[in-house]
């Protein structure tokens, strides 16, 4: 039996069939929720049940406790309606956002980045273009029915290609794929774009947090605000384990030299001797904790593993973060294909 979602307070509706989720079911209706990792990883769909009933899912425990439950929040990424239901959302993206489209892609250019990262440029057939906003994902749909996502790494206003910065995982389904067989010439499919993680206006100034490969969808969204003529403070701390991880690292150098209102750190967190790494060490979250002792005035926004994306929400709010100005994209080696 087919459920009615309400979503307060904007009075949209849309439904849920059997077996949906919250977000499987609004993403169907052409509408796009606060969400990241669609499997429970990160607490950035998490939202209010203001009335009705939910299978909670499955979900990491410490992002949804009992107490959280009893005062009517869900992670609409795992949530699954068992009545008619009222939510509680307010960054609700409308049917005039990008078109989710599926689309074969030939692989134009591949470039190893660093020892464990490929960068990967696909082009889309001549007469398709997949219009998305700064910080959005991908879908790479695998020929057994899985996907695996990545974000897209360039700015919308670039060439028409879409780049992907793949980490390589021992023994990853895709990652493996890419860098003991996928070649210039061959051909993937994909579906996007898809999430909310992109860069919201306000006169807030900015900080951008990145663990490993979270650095991709933060360089779209840099590289398409420096384009637009971006007059906000913008701070970048790039968290990786060694001085070999960190790719791509004369562009945010650029940035620096070239942009008045960016900073960037570098912060290595299992550094050896023989590193010689006279930089910043230590988790990148406890980086920005020592050099912002308030954060009530910023706007924060961060890509990662779940982890880094928990320890950030818990620690950053209590120096001041407001929840409304927490953004997050985790990165979750089992995210769910998009309905």
């Amino acid at each position: 039996m087919a459920h009615l979602i309400t979503i307060q307070p904007s009075g949209i509706q849309f439904t849920a069939e059997p077996g949906q989720t919250i977000l499987e079911a609004a993403t169907t209706a052409g509408l796009s929720l606060p969400h990241a990792c669609r499997g429970g990883d990160c607490g950035a769909c998490e939202g209010k049940i203001l009335d009705g009933q939910v299978d909670y899912g499955e979900y990491q425990e410490s992002l949804l406790t009992d107490f959280d439950k009893e005062n009517g929040l869900a992670l609409f990424c795992a949530a699954k309606p068992l009545s008619d239901l009222s939510i509680e959302a307010y960054d609700v993206i409308l049917a005039d956002a990008p078109p989710i489209l599926t689309l074969s892609c030939q692989v134009q250019r591949m470039e190893k980045l660093c020892h464990d990262v490929m960068g990967i440029w696909l082009a889309p057939p001549a007469d398709q273009y997949m219009r998305f906003l700064p910080g959005q994902f991908i879908d790479i749909l695998l020929e057994d029915g899985r996907c695996r996502s990545y974000s897209l790494a360039n700015p919308p206003e670039a060439d028409g290609l879409m780049e992907l910065h793949v980490r390589r995982v021992p023994n990853g389904l895709f990652s493996e794929f890419v860098f003991n067989t996928l070649k210039t010439g061959d051909r993937l499919n994909v579906k996007g774009p898809h999430g909310t993680f992109y860069l919201r206006e306000s006169d807030k100034p900015i900080l951008c947090i990145a663990g490993g490969t979270g650095f991709a969808p933060i360089k779209s969204m840099l590289a398409h605000a420096f384009s637009q003529g971006l007059r906000r403070k913008v701070t970048l701390y790039w968290g990786a384990r060694r001085p070999e991880d960190v790719y791509m690292a004369n562009l945010p150098a650029q940035w620096q030299q070239t942009h008045a209102n960016f900073g960037y750190t570098t912060v290595l967190s299992d550094t050896t001797a023989d590193d010689h790494w006279a930089g910043r060490t230590g988790h990148v979250h406890q980086a920005v904790l020592e050099d912002y002792p308030d954060l009530s005035e910023f706007q924060v926004y961060a890509c990662g593993a779940p982890v880094m994306i928990d320890a950030i929400r818990s620690t950053f709010g209590e120096r001041g973060m407001q929840d409304q100005d927490f953004f997050c994209d985790a990165f979750s080696f089992q995210r769910a294909a998009a309905p």
